[in-house]
């Protein structure tokens, strides 16, 4: 848990300036962002149909870079 306790002497602004920092050392927001959409993970079937398809723009690639 993240807090900032007021000092003596000191602004409420300065205190939620102080508060912000250390929220953003903390990585909290980046965290919570990142974990916002859950993302699958791939299945082999996905990964080896994308491999597929790698493979054949690499083959057009080359065969159409030989013959031009």
């Amino acid at each position: 848990m993240i807090y900032a306790t007021k000092k003596q002497g000191e602004s409420n602004e300065r205190l939620i300036n102080r508060f912000k920092q250390v929220v953003q050392r903390s990585r909290l927001i980046l965290k919570a962002k990142q974990e916002r959409f859950h993302k699958r993970q791939p299945t082999k079937k996905f990964v080896r149909a994308a491999a597929v398809m790698r493979a054949g723009h690499r083959s057009r690639k080359a065969k159409q870079q030989f013959y031009s």
